[in-house]
């Protein structure tokens, strides 16, 4: 009887919680599930048409445009962001005067929002702006339209993207090189190792999985990325810079395909399930716990 009532007392406490995840996250999802397998425009009788959303996808030029834009992105953005993290959180780490409010302002870009933060670096990168004042100043005198080329935007919307993460990482890993044992470092020392080697054996083994933890999440993040896409060049120009999750909003709520929107929404989820299970695969053979 007293079980009874631990049990009454504790569901009644996670009902709340538990309502909200049935209807706003069970109950969407088996929904959009069942959306990918029909015709739909938000007004006219909802038509089921069996696998053919998915088969239209084999077709679809622009999703594989925007699923190659998006494997581009997440091969560059991933890597690099993780690389100045590292550097990041190794300046960090150095006892100086005032490195804590250096560590402050570098975790500012993560907690402004991401569409101020691409409407502002998107009048950075207008002809005028201060990144092609400064290229005019070092002697630069024809700078590129960086938003208007097809060759320039994406890597634009990536390197503004990357300014963003860095310092979310940095926090992370910093926080990582705090539980890396200082014996560790001193035995590398007796032995004669320099500082490189140190940071070879030593910091990058002690680091590896809070790495992984950044890999995992920034792989996850960077298929998902919309915020930045949509403020700062929405797509364009022509399609160099359409990704998934864009091309999904613009096909459900600008064209009105919430079928094959949602048949695009599970491929996208797929492709990251695949990605995430192949990287707990592979983190057996470097990951030091």
């Amino acid at each position: 009887m007293l079980r009874f009532k631990q049990y009454s007392i504790a569901y009644l406490f996670l009902a709340p919680s538990l309502i909200g995840l049935l209807v706003f996250i069970l109950y969407p999802v088996l929904d959009s599930l069942y959306l990918s397998f029909t015709k739909w425009d938000g007004l006219t009788p909802i038509k089921f048409i069996g696998l053919d959303n998915y088969r239209d996808l084999l077709t679809d030029q622009t999703f594989g445009i925007s699923l190659r834009n998006n494997i581009y992105y997440t091969v560059v953005t991933v890597p690099v962001t993780i690389a100045l993290s590292i550097l990041l959180a190794l300046a960090m780490n150095v006892k100086v005067r005032g490195i804590k409010v250096f560590r402050v302002l570098y975790f500012f870009p993560n907690i402004t929002a991401s569409i101020a933060v691409g409407i502002i670096w998107a009048a950075m990168f207008t002809q005028y702006g201060p990144i092609n004042t400064i290229l005019r100043f070092v002697g630069v005198s024809n700078p590129p339209s960086w938003l208007a080329s097809t060759s320039l935007a994406l890597p634009a919307v990536m390197l503004v993207s990357i300014w963003k993460s860095v310092g979310y990482n940095a926090v992370i890993l910093f926080a990582g090189l705090q539980g890396v044992p200082r014996q560790l470092y001193e035995a590398a020392e007796l032995d004669g190792a320099n500082r490189f080697k140190q940071f070879l054996h030593v910091t990058l083994p002690g680091l590896s999985p809070v790495i992984f933890f950044s890999a995992v999440t920034g792989v996850i993040g960077s298929f998902q990325v919309f915020d930045t896409v949509m403020a700062m060049t929405q797509g364009g120009p022509g399609r160099s810079t359409n990704v998934l999750v864009y091309y999904i909003y613009n096909s459900a709520f600008l064209n009105y395909r919430f079928g094959a929107a949602s048949a695009m929404s599970y491929v996208l989820f797929v492709i990251i399930l695949i990605l995430t299970l192949i990287q707990l695969r592979v983190q057996k053979r470097w990951v030091t716990y």
